[in-house]
């Protein structure tokens, strides 16, 4: 389960930064976009990399035997 969580996470957080890179514009794809402000993306991505993040650190094994 830990394994499961620690690799969702990892996509999450990829993802989100990914939404982020296209909302500042580091690249565009599409071109010609206009379903959503490049804002939106931002915080979109933003949003699922903390939540990558989080799924990372709670993936970690307790120290409990």
């Amino acid at each position: 389960m830990h394994a499961l969580l620690r690799i969702v996470g990892v996509i999450t957080l990829i993802a989100g930064l990914g939404f982020m890179g296209q909302g500042f514009r580091f690249y565009s794809y599409p071109a010609d976009s206009i379903l959503v402000r490049h804002t939106e993306w931002v915080y979109y991505g933003a949003a699922m990399a903390v939540v990558g993040f989080l799924l990372i650190i709670f993936s970690r094994p307790s120290e409990e035997p």
